[in-house]
């Protein structure tokens, strides 16, 4: 069970990544983008910890994690 949570986790972060890239196709200020780069960064930085954290339950990366 605590694994399907963690997974649900991951795949949230990665949902919230491609809305970010998506938001980064639009026009945007200089203090947006900037603003969006932090995030996606951040939810990278969380999938990698939750990985971290539980390597023997999650499934290897996806392709949207590696960009």
């Amino acid at each position: 069970m605590e694994a399907n949570r963690k997974i649900a986790r991951v795949l949230a972060h990665e949902q919230n990544i491609a809305h970010y890239q998506d938001l980064l196709r639009t026009k945007l200020s200089d203090v947006e983008m900037r603003f969006i780069e932090r995030r996606m960064s951040e939810e990278r930085f969380a999938i990698e910890m939750l990985r971290f954290m539980s390597r023997d339950e999650l499934p290897p990366r996806s392709r949207q994690t590696a960009v």
